[in-house]
């Protein structure tokens, strides 16, 4: 004899469930320090970081970065995302990538001004 919807429904709720446990949660962002994206980018590349500097540009290529007091630097993109921020510090956390033709770079997702 057949299940009737609900029965079935209901027989199927916990494998639901636990077929949607198994989901992986998105990864925290690593807290790494500017003179370890410096000293060992490798390590770094194509992992969501979070890390902390002041804001600095130069106009001519319009570019933007974070710097230690050091002068350790990563490049912060997008432009428009940490432009506000110029001459502050800030904790940024974002995807790191860095490559010999284009450097170190932070595709920023989040930005928080730490002097507030």
């Amino acid at each position: 004899m057949p299940l009737r919807p609900l029965k079935a429904l209901t027989a199927a709720l916990p494998l639901l469930w636990l077929l949607s446990a198994c989901g992986e949660a998105p990864p925290s962002p690593q807290a790494v320090p500017l003179m370890m994206l410096v000293n060992q980018p490798a390590s770094h590349d194509g992992r969501l970081i979070t890390t902390e500097g002041t804001v600095r540009r130069v106009e001519d290529p319009l570019h933007y970065w974070i710097e230690d007091a050091q002068l350790r630097r990563v490049a912060i993109l997008p432009d428009a995302l940490i432009a506000p921020y110029l001459g502050r510090e800030v904790r940024v956390t974002g995807r790191f990538s860095h490559a010999p033709d284009q450097g170190r770079r932070l595709q920023a997702e989040h930005v928080i001004p730490l002097d507030d």
